[in-house]
């Protein structure tokens, strides 16, 4: 028995997680099924209660559930009567696949006991993820340690510890509801397009700085924003920002450039301009052109600009001619 205070109340957790399975009764309201995009699910239970707690789909985003007891008023009158208590390794006693309600006779290893206390609304949160992070509060309690997602289904229940139940114990119905706790993540994944005439070469993928060494896989990252970077002497090296959502998948196509420099150029229209001697024909239009030094030169009727360019790979460059007009008073 693990004795914890709760609001400066004494509450006691029975844990029973070591101990092997035991026969049980239930009579089942239904199933609660977790899911990413579920929400949160609702049955309402009887003071002798349970239900199936189940999860569907990818549960990568997800840290834990909650599950929350909503008693009516009236069950304020009733303290110590009743218990809030946890099972897992469930199995129907027949051998037969577990019921989604009505009564059921199983076999089910006890993970936690606990009086359920003097609260219109009661939350506990089962962490389902190794890094979690949960820890209890005056608001809600975690009494269990890591249950995996493959240890699903958990069957909840309530049930009476006190005897001489009254009539309006027993007409009292409790709500019940199980939703997921996300985990605040969500992922990237990465394809890439290569250039034509260069194929499939090496490069070095960075986001947030660090090396993403498993390209083909989804990339778990927190909501937010996030860098990417890509390194490589075959192709041009790139840097760009982009945002993740919480429980979402972001596809990222990358377009891998050339690396061959590129110069366009801008100058007014009756300008006439020589890259390395030679007439550029088309303004405007990005020119591939080889690295190292080159001369660029402008010229406007008799006036003439000569620049000289020191050109690197992977790089472009514009090149502007700009024409002011400076007044001054005396």
């Amino acid at each position: 028995m693990i004795r914890r205070t709760i609001a400066g109340a004494a509450v006691c957790f029975f844990l029973n997680a070591g101990l092997g399975a035991e026969p049980i009764r239930v009579l089942a309201a239904g199933t609660c099924e977790v899911a990413l995009e579920g929400g949160e699910v609702s049955l309402s239970l009887p003071y002798y209660g349970a239900a199936f707690v189940t999860l569907a789909g990818d549960m990568r985003f997800v840290r834990g559930v909650e599950l929350k007891v909503s008693s009516p008023r009236e069950f304020m009158r009733y303290r110590g009567s009743l218990a809030a208590v946890l099972y897992g390794g469930l199995r129907a006693a027949s051998g037969a696949e577990l019921p989604r309600e009505g009564v059921a006779d199983l076999e089910a290893s006890q993970l936690f006991f606990a009086p359920l206390p003097e609260k219109l609304a009661t939350i506990y949160q089962i962490p389902i993820a190794p890094r979690h992070g949960m820890k209890s509060t005056p608001y809600a309690s975690v009494p269990v340690d890591t249950i995996a997602p493959e240890r699903f289904p958990l069957l909840f229940r309530l049930m009476p510890v006190m005897k001489g139940i009254s009539a309006e114990l027993e007409a009292m119905r409790f709500g019940f509801s199980a939703k997921p706790i996300l985990s605040g993540e969500g992922a990237a994944r990465f394809s890439f397009r290569y250039p034509e005439q260069l194929g499939e070469r090496a490069f070095t993928l960075l986001v947030d700085n660090a090396p993403v060494t498993r390209r083909g896989e989804d990339l778990l990252l927190k909501a937010g924003e996030h860098s990417l970077v890509i390194v490589s002497d075959d192709y041009r090296n790139e840097s760009r920002r982009f945002k993740i959502e919480e429980a979402k998948v972001l596809d990222l196509l990358i377009d891998l450039q050339d690396p061959t420099p590129l110069i366009i150029f801008e100058a007014p229209e009756n300008a006439r301009i020589y890259l390395d001697n030679a007439l550029v024909e088309d303004q405007g239009k990005a020119l591939a052109v080889e690295p190292g030094q080159h001369e660029a030169r402008f010229q406007v009727g008799d006036y003439t600009v000569l620049r000289p360019l020191h050109i690197q790979k992977g790089k472009t460059y514009r090149v502007s001619l700009a024409v002011d007009v400076e007044v001054s008073e005396e």
